[in-house]
């Protein structure tokens, strides 16, 4: 039985570090999560939830991450750093233009040890994720290995640290597609790391991407390796896991150690709750919240469980007591840390910030290239109906890309909510190209996914279904292996010009659209006729549990779908908000 922990570490000083005979030693582990290849300073991060703009901290960019790491190594020789992933994946172009090799790049220089692969490290499948962690060139993409040009090793190198996933097993093998723990002898004692991937990640990753593995329960996969771990000499075991929770503020410095009554109802403390007493510390991500927790395991013994906002903007210092005699945790102390920018007592990186500013030189062209204009800041907002201007826009992008007879023939396009990664906004970007001018870089961070555009053939009744699929408790026409209570949330999908439906949150599951308002043009959709509609292929594939989509006929693919927002900025030239009443929240 493990010791009962206090939460802010009163028995750290029991050990001296230098004595060979002390009795307890301490390590340090220093946790990030969804860095999101976030190489350069993602902005600032405000100093309270209310705080004035002229306050806010600059934070972020690797090169600054790499300096606060080393501060805090050098505080204590017995370090180890981790991530509790989605390193890559929804990245910005200076890493995503080369298939993210440059954030594997800086992470190996950084001294990161140990990734639990998130969900978005299989954006582009499970081969590109094996070649981020083996090595070697793109097999298609020549932006792949620039690393004559960049200063680093030619082939692409791979990453230094490991990528471990307990939960996910390629079914033709069933074994694990990469390690289910590490051991590390550190500070003198063996401490064991599980890597888990959320279990979910199938219903938010494109299927493509995911084929061919299975994703099985956290807490039991973590219980069903304390044995294994306890035969190999390990007492002190830390779980990283990519599934989360929030708390109900704005994120700020004031708020980033706080915790919201243990994270009541989010899946972070599901999972705790069922974990063996052996879990001494739980370092969490995937929700991009900032949060320093304890919360009560099996046992009911209360854990800590951390999680560090995302894209470089916080780490989590943390200091484990050990006794050197059995191995056991004595004391977890966690401390969320803002990455500042300004703190002259940290020095950024220089080697990691000279491989980045060689691949922006790279990318800068590209980036910097303007591909039309707007009159006013184009958002994600939505309205109650849940309709944002930006994905009217999208949508309208979409259906003018394949609606002429050859490209689709479609006469409606839905885009889901989550494929919109930012705000179009007025005010030039640093780039210099002047208010008002959309430049690809900025395009690329609406959309970076790199998805095609998928037409295919829905009758009325498959539109009233996937509509129905928007929201939460509705499983009809879900595959008998997807999850049976449907949508966590609502997800509402954004709708091309002509295309308008009513929906009223009646409390019975699939009765929230009246199949009547569905109109086409203002014409209401007939349950047997056949339409044309498009969509990206990972909804295609059943994506954000679009499932309907999946029984679409008559497939054809299309172009990019940032290349689809391209072609709809050159055609228009200057591109207005879209009108945000196409759906309607009836009263």
């Amino acid at each position: 039985m493990k010791l009962n922990k206090l939460a802010m570490g009163i028995a750290l000083g029991l050990g001296s570090l230098g004595c060979a005979h002390a009795a307890t030693t301490t390590i340090k582990i220093v946790a990030f999560n969804d860095f999101h290849g976030q190489l350069e300073s993602p902005g600032t991060f405000r100093q309270t939830p209310s705080s004035a703009a002229s306050t806010n901290i600059p934070v972020g960019g690797v090169d600054w991450l790499a300096g606060y790491v080393a501060e805090l190594k050098s505080q204590n020789p017995s370090t180890v750093v981790v991530s509790a992933g989605d390193i890559i994946g929804a990245t910005p172009l200076v890493s995503a233009l080369f298939h993210d090799e440059p954030t594997i790049e800086t992470m190996n220089r950084l001294g990161l040890e140990f990734n639990a692969v998130g969900n978005h490290e299989f954006d582009e499948g499970k081969n590109e994720l094996k070649r981020m962690q083996n090595g070697g060139c793109h097999p298609t993409d020549p932006n792949s290995c620039q690393g004559a040009s960049v200063g680093t090793p030619v082939p692409f190198e791979g990453a230094d640290f490991k990528f471990l996933a307990a939960n996910v097993v390629e079914t033709a093998t069933g074994k694990t597609l990469f390690p289910q723990y590490a051991i590390k002898s550190i500070g003198g004692v063996r401490v064991g790391f599980i890597g888990m991937t959320l279990k979910e990640t199938p219903t938010i990753v494109t299927p493509t991407g995911v084929a061919g593995l299975e994703f099985k329960d956290e807490a039991a996969t973590v219980n069903a390796l304390i044995p294994k771990l306890r035969a190999r000499g390990v007492e002190a075991i830390v779980v990283m896991i990519h599934q989360g929770g929030t708390i109900p503020v704005t994120q700020s410095a004031s708020t980033i150690n706080t915790c919201d009554a243990g994270l009541n109802g989010s899946p972070i403390k599901a999972i705790v709750n069922q974990l063996d007493d052996e879990v001494d510390l739980v370092i969490s991500g995937h929700t991009h919240q900032a949060y320093n927790c304890q919360i009560a395991n099996k046992a009911g013994r209360l854990i800590s469980v951390t999680s560090a906002n995302s894209q470089g903007r916080v780490l989590t210092d943390i200091d484990v007591a050990i006794n050197t005699v059995n191995g056991e945790v004595s004391s977890v102390s966690a401390q969320n840390i803002v990455v500042d920018r300004s703190n002259a007592a940290v020095t950024p990186n220089a080697a990691i910030k000279t491989i980045v500013d060689n691949y922006k030189a790279i990318a800068t062209p590209i980036a910097n290239r303007v591909i039309g204009t707007i009159g006013a800041a184009i958002t994600r907002t939505a309205t109650t109906a849940g309709e944002s201007a930006l994905g009217d826009v999208i949508a309208d992008a979409q259906l003018t890309a394949t609606s002429n007879v050859g490209l689709g023939e479609a006469v409606a396009s839905f885009m889901n909510p989550g494929g919109i990664r930012a705000d179009l906004t007025f005010p030039s970007s640093a780039a210099g190209e002047g208010d008002g001018k959309v430049t690809y870089a900025e395009a690329f961070t609406v959309q970076p996914f790199g998805n095609t555009l998928v037409t295919l053939t829905l009758t009325g009744e498959q539109i009233h279904t996937l509509l129905e699929q928007q929201f939460t408790g509705c499983t009809l026409g879900y595959p008998a292996s997807a999850p049976t209570t449907g949508q966590a949330f609502n997800r509402i999908m954004q709708v091309s010009n002509g295309f308008s439906y009513e929906w009223k949150e009646k409390g019975t599951p699939c009765d929230n659209v009246d199949p009547a308002s569905i109109k086409i043009d203002g014409v209401t959709i007939d349950p047997a006729a056949s339409y044309r509609i498009t969509v990206n292929n990972f909804m295609a594939d059943g994506g954000d549990q679009y499932y309907v989509l999946t029984q679409g006929a008559n497939r054809l693919g299309g172009a990019l779908d940032l290349d689809a927002l391209e072609g709809y900025f050159t055609a228009n030239g200057s591109v207005a908000p879209g009108p945000q009443n196409r759906i309607l929240l009836l009263p």
